[in-house]
């Protein structure tokens, strides 16, 4: 094999660890944060690009955490259906794996002293505790993801902090001093929560639908996720939960704030919504759930843009 090829193989085997279909959930964080930035009057620009950046790094070294631990701890098995792991398969050593996980958590943490320096100890504060749960996901005494605390985990720190992040520190810019030590008024609103809950509900579903599909495997293997305490029938029942969740918040909107209907904009992707929720309330096989993982990445996307847009434009 040449040289090249060794290269090109091994740029694929990071691309697979780092699992890029993955972004959508720490883009859709931003853009909806962004859009009601937008809409409230304190978008700020760069601290919007820095929250991106520090959130799609969290993602990464979480996905390299996930690759590394469930490996090493027996997880990853060859009856898995899921996409390629490259710690488990032998294409990248647990030692590189292990050590891109904490670059990418150290890089996370650098960028996030220019938002520190925006939004404060609280930024601090929630920052340090986003990447240690990124790692405690698969990794330490208590692994989130082995304890069916993984749902949680992403609902919380994908979707509530995530959003209300964003427009924490765009709010923080515009409206309050640098280095705070205390949350500012007007920077953490009802708004923001309430824009967070979609976020947060069809980011669980993704975590949902990956869970459902290795839920045989991760049993036997001690893998505890709440798809395994709960069964198939609980689970597609918390999908379909987290995906009305996410179709209730625009009426909400509308209803309770200044928001026009505009923000009703999300209810287009909803026969596309339908369409994935029939694939996972009716097959466990990876053929049928690994597209419906990353269509449910797809959904979240156009959901996040059409939010956001229908803040902003409409």
């Amino acid at each position: 094999m040449s040289s090249a090829e060794v290269e090109i193989s091994r740029t694929k085997a990071w691309l697979m660890a780092a699992r890029p279909q993955t972004l959508p959930a720490a883009a859709a964080p931003v853009i909806v944060g962004t859009g009601l930035a937008v809409h409230e009057g304190v978008f700020a620009p760069l601290p919007a690009v820095m929250a991106f950046v520090g959130a799609a790094l969290i993602q990464v070294g979480t996905n390299f955490a996930n690759d590394y631990y469930d490996a090493i701890k027996g997880a990853d098995t060859e009856d898995r259906e899921g996409f390629t792991r490259v710690t488990q398969s032998g294409l990248i050593s647990p030692e590189q794996v292990k050590l891109a996980t904490i670059v990418t958590f150290g890089l996370a943490i650098l960028t996030g002293t220019y938002l520190v320096y925006v939004g404060g100890l609280p930024i601090l504060v929630v920052g340090l505790v986003s990447v240690f749960c990124g790692w405690a996901y698969t990794g330490g005494p208590y692994p989130l993801g082995y304890h069916g605390l993984g749902d949680l985990f992403v609902f919380v720190f994908f979707g509530v902090v995530a959003v209300t992040g964003t427009y924490y520190v765009q709010a923080a810019a515009v409206l309050a001093e640098p280095l705070s030590t205390a949350v500012p008024d007007g920077t953490v609103t009802g708004a923001a929560v309430a824009a967070s809950l979609p976020v947060a509900g069809l980011s669980t579903a993704i975590i949902i639908v990956n869970n459902v599909r290795d839920r045989e495997t991760d049993a036997e293997t001690g893998k505890r996720t709440l798809a395994v305490r709960l069964g198939y029938r609980w689970s597609r029942l918390e999908y379909v939960a987290m995906l009305a969740l996410a179709y209730v918040v625009p009426g909400w909107f509308w209803l309770r704030t200044d928001v026009g209907p505009g923000v009703l904009l999300p209810l287009v992707t909803l026969p596309y919504a339908a369409m994935v929720a029939r694939t996972v309330c009716t097959r466990t096989d990876g053929e049928a759930l690994n597209p419906a993982l990353e269509q449910t990445g797809k959904l979240l996307a156009m959901y996040a843009i059409c939010f956001a847009g229908g803040l902003v434009v409409l």
